[in-house]
């Protein structure tokens, strides 16, 4: 069994900038889409997975970065977002505020954790420990019993996870 944790970073303007000096310290790889590239999340008002809407080139947000990492090859791993539609810089506050509100997922908290196995079967066991008193944000699996693209639940002390499983190499 193999599992990961990876800490996500969200900050109000300045993930690039972020992920690059962390790039530039670790070294190894660096990733980021932009928002303009890859959509914002939007919530199923029925309560299935998330879809990724489209961010016009020339929005706001279009250039921030809508999810970006730094994977040293000494192992150091980081995760990073701007929160859309926020400005100011920094990273963002710890109102514990993720959740569902105007018919969209929103993410107002300093730190999410990325937790991914290699099997549906063993991030379930780890979903389902977790789940206990937590709030499901999104759920771990379809309706046809495949991995969400976007799972996320906050535990019962206000930890908020992302689930996955790892692509096959």
């Amino acid at each position: 069994m193999s599992i990961t944790a990876t800490t996500h970073l969200n900050f109000r303007g300045d993930a690039r900038q972020a992920l690059e000096f962390y790039h530039s310290i670790f070294g190894g790889h660096l990733m980021i889409a932009t928002y303009g590239q890859v959509g914002v999340p939007q919530d199923d008002p029925n309560g299935g997975p998330a879809t990724f809407g489209p961010v016009a080139g020339d929005a706001p947000d279009a250039d921030r970065v809508a999810f970006g990492v730094v994977s040293g090859d000494n192992g150091f791993r980081v995760a990073a977002y701007d929160v859309f539609g926020s400005t100011g810089g920094g990273i963002a506050g710890t109102s514990k505020a993720t959740g569902r509100r105007g018919g969209g997922l929103t993410h107002d908290e300093a730190v999410f954790l990325v937790l991914n196995g290699d099997t549906l079967e063993e991030i379930s066991v780890l979903w389902d420990k977790l789940s206990g008193g937590a709030t499901v944000i999104a759920p771990l699996t379809t309706g046809g019993g495949e991995v969400s693209r976007y799972s996320m639940l906050t535990d019962r002390f206000g930890v908020t996870w992302i689930f996955g499983v790892t692509p096959a190499h």
